[in-house]
């Protein structure tokens, strides 16, 4: 039996008729009544009995039009399924996130990929840098999110985004009222970093900045995240740079302000980083929407 057989059939049961199915598939009738005799002998039952003014559906044959319906059916949504994930309509999509990036940039490209692909499904991970290359190599994420990421051989890094950087102060302080402040003015203060992990870019990132202005930082702690620097620079434990995203969080104690003497080409990225040779037309539409959205 094959799908073939089940559109001749189900046409001349509708039609009860082989010339007008044979013209409903715009065939001639010869084939329809060998693959018609065909199926009958697969299924070892009469399928039609022939009258003076066509054919009529047996018992046997009614019930297998029921079925073969419903075969068709199902084959119909496998195949519209299956284009639907070819164009990236339809599927799963694995990304991994990392800190403050999550808080501006990335949720507004998720929803916009949700509206735009509501029958993609979206599992969002919790990942570091090293996990997030972990993952991509072993095929377990599609896509990542973070900052300040290192080429890795195989795997793409896109810059989408570039965020200026602020500095988070104890308020009430001296700098309460200030619209913007020099990283020069913060030598002397002790400095909260983060994260402290394996991967400690953004680390770097402030410790040389603080060394182009000048000073070495003074080190008072090293923390997991940024939500923890902000809390200890509120508990009075010194001050902290922050990308700009993160000062979206309001928190009792704190001011954040703008480095006026950092340029913005000095700030920091959100990047997607993805492998090079993945085809998949699900990652293809979202680097779309993301690309969109940050032109």
């Amino acid at each position: 039996m094959n799908l073939r057989q089940l559109r001749y059939f189900i046409a001349v049961a509708e039609e009860l008729h082989f010339g007008r199915a044979a013209e409903r598939l715009h065939i001639s009738q010869p084939p329809i009544t060998r693959q018609i005799q065909s199926l009958e002998e697969t299924l070892g039952a009469q399928l039609f009995i022939r009258t003076p003014r066509g054919v009529e559906l047996t018992q046997a044959g009614s019930l297998f039009l029921e079925e073969a319906r419903n075969i068709a059916e199902l084959l119909e949504q496998a195949a519209d399924r299956v284009h639907r994930a070819a164009e990236g309509n339809l599927g799963r999509l694995d990304i991994a996130i990392f800190g403050t990036a999550i808080l501006s940039l990335i949720p507004r490209i998720i929803l916009e990929f949700k509206h735009r692909y509501p029958d993609v499904k979206i599992v969002m991970h919790a990942s570091d840098k090293l996990a997030q290359i972990e993952g991509l190599q072993n095929r377990s994420l599609d896509l990542g999110f973070n900052r300040m990421l290192v080429p890795v051989p195989g795997l793409m890094i896109e810059e989408l985004q570039r965020e200026q950087l602020y500095a988070v102060l104890p308020d009430p302080g001296p700098w309460s009222g200030r619209d913007s402040i020099a990283l020069s003015e913060l030598a002397e203060q002790p400095m909260v970093l983060f994260p402290a992990s394996r991967a400690q870019g953004f680390v770097e990132k402030v410790s040389g900045l603080c060394h182009e202005a000048g000073f070495a930082p003074n080190v008072a702690q090293v923390v997991g995240d940024g939500f923890t620097a902000m809390a200890l620079v509120a508990a009075g434990f010194g001050v902290c740079l922050v990308p700009e995203s993160i000062t979206s969080v309001r928190m009792d104690g704190v001011i954040c302000l703008p480095l006026s003497d950092v340029n913005e080409a000095a700030g920091v990225d959100i990047s997607c980083i993805y492998r090079e040779n993945d085809s998949s037309p699900l990652l293809a539409n979202f680097l779309q929407v993301a690309r969109e959205m940050t032109d």
